[in-house]
């Protein structure tokens, strides 16, 4: 297949945001399918995370299954909220037509991205966390226990999951993860009806 020439690629992009809202008709099938295929994985991860939980599994694969699912949640997520330093017309208005489609407004919890991001930057996080003069007992690896440890001041939670407030902490900092699920499951039902009715919108 030959490259499409620069030029001719911006000029179709203008055309279908100002035309289509960024999505041309016949194309809205294969939107549909992305979305399942990311809200699928991060809901199958949700469940892992219950089987793990009951299972009484190490805490490591607990908190694994979460952050897998956050990981996909963020990758639907950017279907309807595209990133901004890559926003163009075409990625704004394919935005706007699928937050559309799908009933979602900027109070959606899966356009929360401080969870998400907690775990994509715990990196930057963590060099950040260690400047800080420090005492006390450090937890470092995985916990499956209540959020409320991370209330002890010289107690020093790097990540934790309470599996039964549907809370995560990181780097003492907590985050909630059950309307995050609640909005995957809500758009994996929508687009598995929309893919019944022939891949449209």
């Amino acid at each position: 297949m030959a490259r499409l020439d620069e030029d001719v690629r911006r000029e179709r992009e203008a055309m279908i945001a100002r035309e289509y809202q960024g999505i041309y008709p016949i194309n809205e099938v294969f939107y549909i399918h992305s979305i399942i295929y990311a809200a699928e994985r991060a809901d199958t991860a949700f469940q892992r995370f219950d089987k793990a939980v009951a299972a009484d599994l190490p805490p490591t694969l607990i908190v694994s299954t979460v952050q897998e699912a956050l990981t996909h949640a963020g990758a639907l997520s950017r279907f309807f909220w595209p990133m901004k330093k890559k926003e163009n017309e075409l990625t704004v208005a394919r935005g706007n037509k699928l937050r559309d489609a799908f009933a979602l407004d900027d109070t959606s919890a899966l356009k929360w991205r401080r969870l998400r991001n907690a775990f994509e930057h715990f990196d930057e996080d963590l060099d950040r966390f260690l400047l800080h003069d420090r005492a006390g007992c450090f937890f470092p690896g995985p916990l499956v226990d209540d959020q409320a440890l991370a209330d002890d001041s010289i107690g020093h939670i790097f990540k934790l999951v309470d599996p039964k407030h549907g809370i995560c902490v990181l780097l003492g900092e907590k985050f909630e993860f059950r309307p995050i699920r609640s909005e995957v499951r809500r758009i994996l039902s929508r687009a598995n009806e929309m893919h019944k009715q022939g891949g449209r919108f």
